[in-house]
């Protein structure tokens, strides 16, 4: 699936703000900054912050271009610092929502060494020739329906909603973890499966990659207290979840 292409600046959503930091509901299809996947692209989430809040900004975390959901920004570079450990350390927990191909099981944990992925631009300073770097995610089932139209050779599709939780923060991890356990992410056009993609387009209206960053639970580094800043699913994702008959409640609400 195509990513979201858009004509104006798109309307952000301040999930939480202080002094200190700030964060957005970025939407699916923007860049979070410049980078080398579409050198033509005008429009990063990292200015519009910028231009909503009306300083500069420090990104302290990535989220890819097609995955919508929390993404947080530091107020400086101080703060950045500290931010940035934290994530280094996995003291930050991040919880995403995914639907996924097939019926997965109950709770896993996967643990599947992954090779590096080098971005000419945000990477360019780095090692190409890095080896496998350790990874792993946590999985919890939520919901599976099986739905009655083909996927492939299937008469029926069968999908699960589940709750993804990276213990680590390797490039595009979770859609490699799921691809890798044959439950890829429904609309992943790099890893997943193109004929589930594209019965999903036809029978769910579905045209984004359905992975959404769900939440994001820390010590803020400054009161020390502990944040959970928490984002709702865009209307495409709300649709996908109504239309497998799955409750409101798990929709992130």
């Amino acid at each position: 699936m195509r990513n979201i292409i858009f004509d104006q600046a798109p309307e952000l959503s301040i999930l939480y703000q202080d002094e200190f930091l700030v964060a957005i509901n970025k939407p699916s299809g923007l860049l979070v900054h410049r980078s080398e996947i579409d050198k033509r692209e005008t429009l990063f989430a990292l200015q519009l912050t910028r231009d909503l809040v009306g300083q500069h900004v420090f990104p302290v975390h990535r989220l890819d271009r097609p995955t919508s959901g929390v993404l947080l920004f530091a107020l400086s570079s101080e703060v950045a610092h500290e931010i940035n450990q934290a994530f280094i350390e996995g003291s930050i927990e991040k919880t995403y929502l995914a639907v996924v191909r097939g019926h997965t099981p109950d709770s896993l944990k996967i643990d599947y060494a992954l090779s590096y992925i080098h971005d000419k631009f945000a990477d360019k300073d780095r090692d190409k020739d890095l080896p496998p770097q350790e990874a792993q995610t946590l999985l919890k089932t939520l919901a599976k329906v099986e739905l009655p139209f083909p996927s492939g050779r299937y008469e029926s599709s069968r999908y699960s909603l589940v709750e993804l939780t990276p213990k680590t923060g390797r490039k595009h991890q979770l859609r490699r973890h799921m691809a890798h356990i044959r439950h890829p992410i429904i609309g992943d056009t790099n890893h997943g499966d193109g004929k589930q993609n594209k019965s999903a387009r036809a029978n769910l209206d579905l045209t984004r990659l359905a992975l959404h960053a769900k939440s994001l639970s820390f010590n803020h580094p400054i009161s020390k207290q502990n944040i959970t800043i928490t984002a709702p699913l865009d209307d495409a994702l709300n649709h996908l979840i109504n239309t497998c008959g799955w409750e409101t409640d798990l929709q992130g609400k």
